[in-house]
């Protein structure tokens, strides 16, 4: 299922669910190309998940480089982008050594109910990005933003969970809110369609940029009956549980993604990799240091009958 169109303002519903999410206004943050733009109202309840989340945070290991880690599920009509997320964070603290450095931002039902998280929203991606940003060493530690959800033609990416929710986010968005955190390192992985358009705004010295796709092309894998993207299954399952090398499992997801499509008979979506100068050694100090765990097993399993992934993000 691809998805196109412009930019949407987010919006509340009344009566319940404003009741439910009401809450004081955010603090003026700039949104790339929208300085001016009306704030929406942040919950009580999702500003309260959100600092304690940043408050839990560990300290960054003086003389170690460490990695945090945020993830982004932005589309919450599709489980398939809170699998995702919830699986990163079990991921990077059992087998990447970052127990306490992982943040989630998902857009799910289950946010506002049995399993509460603050949601994919650009004020709690900027805010989190801000305390990781405090937290770590930031010329040391390294950051991986790992964002997953539909993607438009026009190189945005859907935040929504209907009917409270709907916004798109851009790639100047995504700098804007990185560079205000004062991140220095910065490995940015993106599974949406059209991805590949991030690139440019999200390009530097310091930075690796991974994506599901080339700017002009759509990525498979979402869908009521999946339980991951090809890029999800591909990068983190597969390659990050071959490989403790980003750039490494990104060749391993490669190749796996190229069989899937072929099978398939899908476009190649034709996944995008861009690193950075000086970002190379940096992760190479990093990989030095660590003593990775085990791999870690994908804890959704595909429905009984279903067919291979035939939707695109």
């Amino acid at each position: 299922m691809k998805r196109t169109g412009t930019r949407l303002a987010m919006r509340l519903v009344p009566l319940l669910l404003l009741l439910l999410l009401s809450g004081s206004l955010a603090a003026d943050r700039p949104k790339a190309a929208e300085t001016q733009r009306e704030r929406t109202p942040l919950a009580d309840r999702d500003r309260a998940l959100l600092e304690r989340e940043l408050a839990a945070i560990a300290p960054q290991r003086p003389g170690k480089t460490d990695l945090y880690v945020l993830g982004f599920a932005g589309d919450g009509e599709e489980s398939v982008f809170r699998n995702e997320v919830v699986y990163l964070k079990s991921l990077f603290e059992k087998r990447f050594d970052a127990r306490g450095r992982v943040v989630s931002l998902i857009n799910h039902p289950d946010s506002l109910g049995k399993a509460p998280a603050p949601l994919a929203t650009y004020d709690n991606l900027y805010d989190a990005l801000a305390g990781i940003g405090r937290t770590m060493d930031r010329d040391q530690d390294v950051l991986l933003l790992y964002l997953t959800m539909h993607g438009t033609e026009d190189h945005e990416l859907a935040v929504q969970l209907q009917p409270m929710l709907e916004d798109w986010l851009t790639p100047e968005d995504l700098r804007t809110a990185l560079d205000d955190a004062g991140i220095r390192n910065r490995v940015i992985a993106i599974s949406a369609c059209y991805s590949g358009g991030f690139v440019p705004a999200l390009r530097g010295p310091d930075t690796l940029v991974v994506t599901a796709a080339r700017g002009d092309r759509a990525s498979f894998g979402c869908g009521t009956e999946s339980e991951a993207t090809y890029f999800g299954r591909a990068w983190l399952v597969d390659g990050l549980n071959r490989t403790t090398n980003f750039v490494a499992a990104y060749d391993i997801a490669t190749r796996e993604i190229a069989r899937r499509e072929k099978q398939q008979n899908f476009e190649p979506s034709l996944p995008q990799l861009d690193v950075g100068a000086r970002i190379g050694k940096r992760l190479q100090a990093w990989e030095s240091e660590l003593h990775a765990g085990k791999a870690v097993p994908y804890p959704y399993a595909a429905k009984p009958g279903k067919r291979d992934a035939e939707a695109a993000l």
